[in-house]
Protein backbone atom coordinates (compact mmCIF):
# COMPACT_ATOMS: atom_id res chain seq x y z
CA UNK A 1 0.00 0.00 0.00
CA UNK A 2 2.61 2.68 0.86
CA UNK A 3 4.44 1.72 -2.74
CA UNK A 4 0.61 2.55 -4.12
CA UNK A 5 0.56 5.64 -2.48
CA UNK A 6 3.92 7.16 -3.35
CA UNK A 7 3.31 5.85 -6.78
CA UNK A 8 0.39 7.96 -7.41
CA UNK A 9 1.50 10.87 -5.45
CA UNK A 10 4.49 11.15 -7.37
CA UNK A 11 2.96 10.53 -10.49
CA UNK A 12 0.43 13.83 -8.97
CA UNK A 13 2.92 15.87 -8.41
CA UNK A 14 4.73 15.37 -11.64
CA UNK A 15 1.69 16.49 -13.32
CA UNK A 16 0.24 19.37 -10.82
CA UNK A 17 3.26 20.27 -8.16
CA UNK A 18 5.86 21.16 -10.97
CA UNK A 19 6.16 24.72 -12.59
CA UNK A 20 4.78 23.09 -15.41
CA UNK A 21 1.59 22.77 -13.38
CA UNK A 22 1.56 26.39 -11.75
CA UNK A 23 1.38 27.77 -15.09
CA UNK A 24 -1.56 25.29 -15.96
CA UNK A 25 -3.60 25.68 -13.03
CA UNK A 26 -2.53 29.37 -13.30
CA UNK A 27 -4.48 29.63 -16.91
CA UNK A 28 -7.53 29.79 -14.19
CA UNK A 29 -6.94 32.40 -11.87
CA UNK A 30 -8.82 35.15 -11.69
CA UNK A 31 -6.82 38.26 -12.18
CA UNK A 32 -8.20 40.33 -10.04
CA UNK A 33 -8.44 38.20 -6.57
CA UNK A 34 -4.97 39.58 -5.19
CA UNK A 35 -5.67 43.31 -6.58
CA UNK A 36 -6.06 44.54 -3.18
CA UNK A 37 -5.28 46.58 -0.98
CA UNK A 38 -4.79 45.67 3.08
CA UNK A 39 -3.55 48.24 4.83
CA UNK A 40 -4.83 48.34 8.18
CA UNK A 41 -5.14 44.69 8.61
CA UNK A 42 -1.93 42.69 10.55
CA UNK A 43 -0.53 39.86 9.12
CA UNK A 44 1.95 36.83 11.27
CA UNK A 45 4.20 34.67 9.44
CA UNK A 46 6.19 32.07 11.03
CA UNK A 47 9.93 30.96 8.92
CA UNK A 48 9.35 34.34 7.43
CA UNK A 49 13.44 35.21 6.73
CA UNK A 50 13.74 32.76 3.75
CA UNK A 51 11.68 30.65 1.12
CA UNK A 52 7.54 30.78 1.35
CA UNK A 53 7.41 32.82 4.16
CA UNK A 54 9.58 35.53 2.81
CA UNK A 55 7.51 35.37 -0.44
CA UNK A 56 4.72 36.26 1.63
CA UNK A 57 5.65 38.62 3.76
CA UNK A 58 7.26 40.12 0.38
CA UNK A 59 3.70 40.35 -1.15
CA UNK A 60 2.00 40.97 1.87
CA UNK A 61 3.69 44.06 2.77
CA UNK A 62 3.89 45.42 -1.30
CA UNK A 63 -0.08 45.57 -0.84
CA UNK A 64 0.29 47.64 2.35
CA UNK A 65 -0.40 45.12 5.34
CA UNK A 66 1.35 45.34 8.79
CA UNK A 67 3.63 42.59 8.51
CA UNK A 68 5.05 40.27 11.75
CA UNK A 69 7.62 38.16 10.36
CA UNK A 70 8.74 35.28 13.51
CA UNK A 71 12.18 34.08 12.89
CA UNK A 72 14.20 31.82 15.01
CA UNK A 73 17.53 33.02 13.64
CA UNK A 74 17.55 37.01 14.53
CA UNK A 75 20.34 38.03 12.09
CA UNK A 76 18.95 36.27 9.41
CA UNK A 77 15.54 37.53 10.26
CA UNK A 78 16.47 41.27 10.29
CA UNK A 79 18.09 40.47 6.78
CA UNK A 80 15.13 39.61 5.59
CA UNK A 81 13.19 42.81 7.41
CA UNK A 82 15.33 44.99 6.09
CA UNK A 83 14.90 43.29 2.34
CA UNK A 84 11.26 43.51 2.56
CA UNK A 85 11.19 46.91 3.92
CA UNK A 86 13.20 48.20 0.94
CA UNK A 87 11.91 46.64 -1.57
CA UNK A 88 8.68 47.64 -0.95
CA UNK A 89 8.81 50.85 0.71
CA UNK A 90 6.35 49.43 3.66
CA UNK A 91 8.12 50.44 7.20
CA UNK A 92 5.54 48.41 8.40
CA UNK A 93 7.64 45.08 8.92
CA UNK A 94 8.49 43.92 12.37
CA UNK A 95 10.84 41.09 12.86
CA UNK A 96 10.22 38.85 16.28
CA UNK A 97 12.51 36.22 17.65
CA UNK A 98 10.66 33.14 18.47
CA UNK A 99 11.96 29.33 17.62
CA UNK A 100 8.40 27.59 17.49
CA UNK A 101 9.54 24.14 19.00
CA UNK A 102 9.76 25.49 22.12
CA UNK A 103 6.26 25.85 23.25
CA UNK A 104 6.87 28.03 26.96
CA UNK A 105 8.74 30.28 24.45
CA UNK A 106 5.82 30.56 22.12
CA UNK A 107 3.73 31.49 24.82
CA UNK A 108 5.41 33.65 26.29
CA UNK A 109 5.76 35.35 23.31
CA UNK A 110 2.26 35.70 22.35
CA UNK A 111 1.48 37.25 25.93
CA UNK A 112 4.13 39.79 25.26
CA UNK A 113 2.69 40.36 21.62
CA UNK A 114 -0.70 40.65 23.06
CA UNK A 115 0.83 43.20 25.98
CA UNK A 116 1.82 45.48 23.17
CA UNK A 117 -1.27 45.95 21.99
CA UNK A 118 -0.86 44.60 18.39
CA UNK A 119 -3.81 43.95 16.13
CA UNK A 120 -3.79 40.51 14.27
CA UNK A 121 -6.11 39.45 11.69
CA UNK A 122 -4.51 36.94 9.86
CA UNK A 123 -2.19 34.04 11.14
CA UNK A 124 0.15 32.03 8.84
CA UNK A 125 1.52 28.80 10.01
CA UNK A 126 4.44 28.73 7.35
CA UNK A 127 7.40 27.02 9.72
CA UNK A 128 8.98 24.11 9.55
CA UNK A 129 11.74 21.30 9.79
CA UNK A 130 12.82 17.60 7.95
CA UNK A 131 15.16 16.66 10.22
CA UNK A 132 16.47 13.77 8.85
CA UNK A 133 18.10 11.88 11.39
CA UNK A 134 15.51 11.58 15.34
CA UNK A 135 16.72 13.77 18.22
CA UNK A 136 14.69 15.83 20.68
CA UNK A 137 14.87 19.30 22.35
CA UNK A 138 15.55 20.55 25.37
CA UNK A 139 11.64 19.96 26.09
CA UNK A 140 12.57 16.24 25.35
CA UNK A 141 10.57 16.89 22.42
CA UNK A 142 11.01 15.09 18.78
CA UNK A 143 11.86 17.86 16.58
CA UNK A 144 10.11 17.65 13.76
CA UNK A 145 7.08 17.20 15.67
CA UNK A 146 8.10 20.37 18.35
CA UNK A 147 8.21 22.24 14.96
CA UNK A 148 5.55 21.27 12.67
CA UNK A 149 2.64 19.81 14.72
CA UNK A 150 3.20 20.66 18.15
CA UNK A 151 4.37 24.63 17.90
CA UNK A 152 1.94 24.99 15.30
CA UNK A 153 -0.99 23.88 17.02
CA UNK A 154 0.58 26.07 20.55
CA UNK A 155 1.01 29.23 18.65
CA UNK A 156 -2.62 28.78 16.63
CA UNK A 157 -4.54 28.16 20.17
CA UNK A 158 -2.42 30.57 22.06
CA UNK A 159 -3.71 33.53 19.56
CA UNK A 160 -7.16 32.43 19.24
CA UNK A 161 -8.33 35.01 21.86
CA UNK A 162 -6.25 38.17 19.66
CA UNK A 163 -7.90 36.71 16.99
CA UNK A 164 -11.21 36.95 17.74
CA UNK A 165 -10.98 40.34 18.14
CA UNK A 166 -10.43 41.01 14.86
CA UNK A 167 -12.66 41.73 11.88
CA UNK A 168 -12.59 38.72 9.29
CA UNK A 169 -9.69 36.21 11.24
CA UNK A 170 -7.86 34.14 9.01
CA UNK A 171 -5.27 31.71 10.29
CA UNK A 172 -3.54 29.24 7.27
CA UNK A 173 -1.05 26.34 7.88
CA UNK A 174 1.45 25.55 5.35
CA UNK A 175 1.21 21.97 4.71
CA UNK A 176 2.86 19.46 2.03
CA UNK A 177 0.93 17.23 -0.63
CA UNK A 178 3.37 14.82 1.03
CA UNK A 179 0.51 14.10 3.71
CA UNK A 180 -1.14 12.11 0.73
CA UNK A 181 0.79 9.29 1.33
CA UNK A 182 0.13 9.29 4.73
CA UNK A 183 -2.54 7.94 7.19
CA UNK A 184 -3.03 9.61 10.50
CA UNK A 185 -1.06 8.01 13.17
CA UNK A 186 -1.86 8.83 16.85
CA UNK A 187 -0.11 6.39 18.76
CA UNK A 188 3.65 7.51 17.48
CA UNK A 189 3.57 11.01 17.95
CA UNK A 190 7.03 11.59 18.56
CA UNK A 191 8.64 8.61 16.12
CA UNK A 192 9.77 6.66 18.81
CA UNK A 193 8.90 3.41 16.98
CA UNK A 194 9.91 4.46 13.51
CA UNK A 195 12.92 2.29 13.31
CA UNK A 196 14.70 2.65 10.99
CA UNK A 197 13.72 7.27 11.81
CA UNK A 198 12.87 8.25 8.54
CA UNK A 199 12.94 12.60 8.27
CA UNK A 200 10.82 12.75 4.99
CA UNK A 201 8.51 9.77 6.31
CA UNK A 202 8.21 11.60 9.48
CA UNK A 203 7.49 15.07 7.76
CA UNK A 204 4.92 13.90 5.75
CA UNK A 205 3.19 12.34 8.88
CA UNK A 206 3.49 15.88 10.43
CA UNK A 207 1.95 17.51 7.57
CA UNK A 208 -1.28 14.96 7.92
CA UNK A 209 -1.41 16.09 11.50
CA UNK A 210 -1.88 19.87 10.20
CA UNK A 211 -4.72 19.01 7.77
CA UNK A 212 -6.32 17.33 10.80
CA UNK A 213 -5.91 20.15 13.22
CA UNK A 214 -6.91 22.69 10.47
CA UNK A 215 -10.37 20.93 10.53
CA UNK A 216 -10.82 20.49 13.80
CA UNK A 217 -9.79 24.18 13.96
CA UNK A 218 -12.66 25.14 12.15
CA UNK A 219 -15.10 23.40 13.99
CA UNK A 220 -14.22 24.51 17.30
CA UNK A 221 -13.71 28.01 16.64
CA UNK A 222 -16.33 29.24 13.87
CA UNK A 223 -15.68 32.89 13.80
CA UNK A 224 -12.11 32.22 12.76
CA UNK A 225 -11.58 31.14 8.86
CA UNK A 226 -8.65 28.21 8.76
CA UNK A 227 -7.46 26.76 5.51
CA UNK A 228 -4.39 24.45 5.14
CA UNK A 229 -2.86 24.37 1.90
CA UNK A 230 0.03 23.03 -0.45
CA UNK A 231 2.41 25.09 -1.97
CA UNK A 232 3.83 22.66 -4.78
CA UNK A 233 7.30 21.54 -5.40
CA UNK A 234 9.00 24.90 -4.71
CA UNK A 235 12.54 25.83 -4.90
CA UNK A 236 13.45 27.06 -1.07
CA UNK A 237 16.45 26.76 1.09
CA UNK A 238 14.63 23.99 2.95
CA UNK A 239 14.40 21.74 0.10
CA UNK A 240 17.69 21.73 -0.79
CA UNK A 241 19.02 20.93 2.80
CA UNK A 242 16.84 18.67 3.46
CA UNK A 243 15.91 16.57 0.36
CA UNK A 244 19.50 17.05 -1.86
CA UNK A 245 18.41 14.21 -4.07
CA UNK A 246 15.28 15.03 -4.53
CA UNK A 247 16.00 18.54 -5.49
CA UNK A 248 19.08 17.26 -7.92
CA UNK A 249 17.14 15.76 -9.86
CA UNK A 250 14.01 18.12 -9.75
CA UNK A 251 15.40 21.67 -10.07
CA UNK A 252 14.44 22.35 -13.32
CA UNK A 253 11.22 21.61 -12.81
CA UNK A 254 10.57 23.50 -9.59
CA UNK A 255 8.14 26.43 -9.24
CA UNK A 256 9.57 29.39 -7.57
CA UNK A 257 8.89 31.01 -4.49
CA UNK A 258 6.49 33.22 -5.75
CA UNK A 259 4.44 30.87 -7.27
CA UNK A 260 4.16 28.44 -4.20
CA UNK A 261 3.38 31.32 -2.45
CA UNK A 262 0.55 32.24 -4.51
CA UNK A 263 -2.20 30.76 -3.01
CA UNK A 264 -0.69 31.48 0.71
CA UNK A 265 -1.11 35.22 -0.66
CA UNK A 266 -4.64 34.55 -2.34
CA UNK A 267 -5.81 33.04 1.43
CA UNK A 268 -4.88 35.17 3.17
CA UNK A 269 -5.56 38.33 1.45
CA UNK A 270 -7.81 38.06 -0.90
CA UNK A 271 -12.05 37.75 -0.34
CA UNK A 272 -12.04 35.05 -2.98
CA UNK A 273 -10.14 33.07 -0.21
CA UNK A 274 -13.05 33.39 2.06
CA UNK A 275 -16.03 32.46 -0.17
CA UNK A 276 -14.74 28.77 0.39
CA UNK A 277 -15.86 27.12 3.81
CA UNK A 278 -13.67 26.71 6.55
CA UNK A 279 -11.17 23.56 7.03
CA UNK A 280 -9.91 23.39 3.63
CA UNK A 281 -7.67 22.14 1.94
CA UNK A 282 -6.05 24.07 -1.19
CA UNK A 283 -4.03 23.91 -3.90
CA UNK A 284 -3.57 26.36 -6.50
CA UNK A 285 -6.38 28.97 -4.96
CA UNK A 286 -8.55 25.79 -5.47
CA UNK A 287 -9.88 23.54 -2.20
CA UNK A 288 -8.71 19.28 -3.36
CA UNK A 289 -9.02 16.40 -1.78
CA UNK A 290 -6.86 15.87 1.37
CA UNK A 291 -7.09 11.57 0.52
CA UNK A 292 -5.57 9.97 -2.68
CA UNK A 293 -7.82 7.48 -4.01
CA UNK A 294 -8.07 4.05 -3.22
CA UNK A 295 -5.33 4.82 -0.51
CA UNK A 296 -7.21 4.43 2.50
CA UNK A 297 -5.75 7.32 4.63
CA UNK A 298 -8.84 8.97 6.10
CA UNK A 299 -8.93 8.48 9.83
CA UNK A 300 -12.03 7.81 12.25
CA UNK A 301 -13.64 10.76 13.92
CA UNK A 302 -12.47 9.31 17.43
CA UNK A 303 -8.44 9.22 15.91
CA UNK A 304 -8.82 13.11 14.71
CA UNK A 305 -10.28 13.85 18.70
CA UNK A 306 -7.45 11.63 19.72
CA UNK A 307 -4.92 13.99 18.72
CA UNK A 308 -6.56 17.42 19.28
CA UNK A 309 -6.75 16.08 23.28
CA UNK A 310 -2.61 14.30 22.83
CA UNK A 311 -1.79 18.11 21.36
CA UNK A 312 -3.99 19.63 24.47
CA UNK A 313 -2.22 17.77 26.55
CA UNK A 314 1.00 18.33 26.11
CA UNK A 315 0.90 21.92 25.53
CA UNK A 316 -0.77 22.11 29.14
CA UNK A 317 2.19 21.42 30.49
CA UNK A 318 4.38 24.17 29.41
CA UNK A 319 1.59 26.98 29.32
CA UNK A 320 2.64 29.38 32.10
Amino acid sequence: MSFFRNTIWFVKGMKEYTKGGYASASKNFRAGDLAVDVTGRSFMITGANSGLGKATAMALAQRGGTVHIVCRNKERGEEARTEITETTGNQNVFLHELDTSKPADIYAFVKTFEASGNALHVLINNAGCMINTRSVTDDGLEKNFATNTLGTHVLTTALIPLLSKATDPRVIIVSSGGMLTKSLDVEDLQFERMQPFDGTSAYAQNKRQQIVMTEQYAKKFPDIHFSSMHPGWADTPAVQTSMPGFYEKMKTRLRTVEEGADTIVWLAASPAGKTHKSGLFFQDRHPTSTHLPLSFTKSRPEQDQQLMDKLDEMAARFRQ
